[in-house]
């Protein structure tokens, strides 16, 4: 097998016990990624250089007879909003394209306690915000599996690389389906964490109380080991929650029999893609020949999950991007006559369309006089939502739904029109608003050779019956 055809926990095994070494290894996904990423655009920077001499210092370690981490030698790519000590971190926007962060994530520390190594950084959506990764401000990224189509956004860097094995994981961020819906459309695993399960420092921030990172990989036990590493409490994260990191790959092949799972009536509603969903009601059909019970459940509110996520989204945004104004960091218009024409020139040249378009939208929802009717009552129908799944969780272990409503549609189809795209989340954002654990993982492909991804939601805290779920239909298959 070709090393950048194995697995995270394969290759991270073989670099242990000495059967390859850590720089073969990095120096094979660089060779692939000077070889596919110019036809699929994946990376933004790619760490040529460091990447080696970091592997060269793990094989130091290894030929001593030193202790060494989880992810001996593996490489990952890093979503550009994740921040990376002294490394260009931009967030695929002009208005940072000269921002060196200072500091480390909490998890970029935690893969370097575990020895990987970061091959790159993967290109976005502008600061998170959009599902076909072609609003960055850099470059369009395509799906390796047809590049006339998106990869999904807005992690499509990170999916991409994953799915063209340029990296065998990858680490993104999911705000109302950015992880699972480009997993879904370049047919690879990405999951969603509890919200507070991973903790957020040094995540460059869309919106506060949605975002989370999450990893990528092409098979469920490397989600489950970089799921174990980036996890955890961090004192350095208001929201980070201190509960106990179980060690999730022991929570694999457990088996699924007699498992509840819940099939919820409004995800299989019009506009839903027919082949899309024939190929997810046969995926949940081997669920059941696996001794599952599968029942019909209704979570009501969740037509109103898109206004809602788009309400509060966008005015968190426009509260954290209100930084972002030529003073501090970021780039400078010098041409403006007094400060206010100055923050005006340089937000306006800085941020790209879609930024600013969510921006005026969260300033308004925010704005005297209609704060109560947008926002306030947002956040009303928010707990509604979180409490359908409350509900069925009562009863249910799992629940079962299409990720994304369609396959991955042509480049340049959806960008005239933000209300059709804001709707390829409509399947993945409500889990957002309540905070759920969620994944995707392959479950078939179309007709036209493109992947369909089937999401698993699980009870809050619970990715380990998530995983071996997961872990399950993936060895039916």
């Amino acid at each position: 097998m070709k090393i950048t055809e194995m697995s995270a926990t394969e290759l991270a095994k073989q670099v242990k016990t000495k059967q390859l070494s850590a720089t073969e290894v990095v120096k094979s996904h660089l060779a692939n990624i000077d070889s596919v990423d110019g036809g699929i655009n994946a990376f933004l920077k790619i760490f040529h250089e460091n990447a080696v001499k970091q592997a060269e210092i793990i094989d130091k370690k290894i030929a001593n007879n030193e202790p060494v981490g989880k992810l001996c030698g593996v490489p990952v790519a890093i979503k550009d909003n994740i921040c990376i000590k002294n490394t260009v971190t931009t967030c695929a926007s002009k208005i940072l394209e000269n921002y060196v962060a200072p500091y480390n994530a909490t998890v970029i520390n935690k893969l370097i306690s575990e020895d990987a190594v970061f091959i790159g950084k993967t290109n976005m959506d502008e600061f998170a915000m959009g599902s076909s990764t072609e609003n960055s401000a850099y470059k369009k990224t395509k799906n390796p599996y047809n590049k006339d189509c998106i990869p999904g956004g807005s992690s499509g860097g990170s999916a991409a690389c994953v799915s063209a094995k340029m990296a065998p994981v990858s680490l993104g961020s999911d705000t109302g389906g950015s992880i699972r819906q480009p997993a879904s459309l370049c047919g690879v695993i990405g999951m969603k964490p509890t919200y507070g399960r991973v903790s957020r420092y040094g995540l460059i921030a869309f919106a506060s109380s949605l975002d989370q990172i999450g990893p990528f990989a092409r098979n469920v036990e490397d989600i489950a080991l970089l799921s174990s590493v980036i996890s955890g409490y961090d004192t350095m994260d208001s929201t980070s929650i201190n509960i106990p990191v179980p060690e999730y790959n022991n929570f694999l092949n457990k088996g699924i029999k007699d498992l509840k799972i819940g099939l919820p009536k409004e995800y299989f509603i019009s506009g839903l893609d027919e082949e899309v969903k024939t190929t997810v009601l046969n995926a949940v059909k081997k669920f059941e020949s696996m001794g599952c019970k599968i029942e019909e459940v209704s979570l009501p509110h969740t037509e109103y999950a898109v206004a809602v996520y788009y309400i509060l989204a966008s005015s968190e945004a426009s509260t954290n991007l209100a930084r972002y104004d030529g003073v501090k960091y970021g780039v400078r218009n010098k041409t403006g006559q007094d400060i206010i024409e100055m923050y005006k020139l340089s937000r306006g040249s800085g941020f790209g369309k879609e930024v600013q378009r969510r921006i005026i939208l969260g300033t308004y929802a925010l704005s005297a006089g209609y704060y109560d009717a947008y926002y306030g009552k947002a956040q009303k129908v928010r707990t509604l939502i979180k409490q359908d799944f409350e509900k069925v969780f009562e009863k249910y272990d799992i629940i079962l739904t299409p990720t994304s409503p369609t396959t991955a549609f042509k480049l340049g189809e959806k960008t005239e029109n933000p209300l059709q795209m804001y709707l390829s989340d409509i399947f993945t954002i409500p889990v957002n608003l309540a905070g759920l654990p969620a994944m995707s993982i392959p479950c078939g492909m179309s007709k036209s050779g493109l992947p369909i991804g089937l999401q698993v939601i699980s009870k809050f805290f619970d990715e380990q019956t998530m995983l071996n779920v997961a872990s399950g239909f993936e060895r039916s298959r």
